[in-house]
């Protein structure tokens, strides 16, 4: 259980457990990862994948409990334009991928559960 493996854990280290879990989970499902906490001065992107020829930003977000709500719903209008910026940046530094269709998803993780929202904005 998951769950159990993040109590000792600090809330960076969580993150990265989830994180780790979400690219394989994403692996499982035919996605390459490219690249993963890209950073640049406009935000972090955690998981950068290609679905056949559609480069996906990923957020991955992690909850223990439903008690406040599913984890996908704390990605909000402002952080979904900082995820689009970084993505902008990023495109501009790897113009291999300039020709690309891009796609924006979310991976929420509630304890065991992963859902994979798809095409989550735009």
């Amino acid at each position: 259980m998951l769950i159990n493996t993040l109590k000792k854990q600090t809330s960076s280290e969580i993150g990265r457990t989830a994180e780790s879990l979400a690219a394989k989970y994403l692996t499982d499902q035919g996605l390459q990862i490219i690249e993963q906490n890209y950073s640049a001065k406009t935000g972090e992107i955690d998981i950068i994948a290609l679905d056949n020829q559609v480069l996906v930003f990923i957020e991955v977000k992690f909850r223990k409990t439903a008690r406040y709500g599913q984890p996908y719903e704390t990605v909000t209008h402002n952080k979904q334009q900082k995820i689009i910026r970084t993505a902008q940046s990023y495109l501009l530094k790897h113009k291999k991928y300039t020709n690309y269709a891009c796609r924006f998803d979310i991976i929420s993780i509630l304890n065991n559960e992963i859902t994979w929202l798809s095409h989550a904005f735009e």
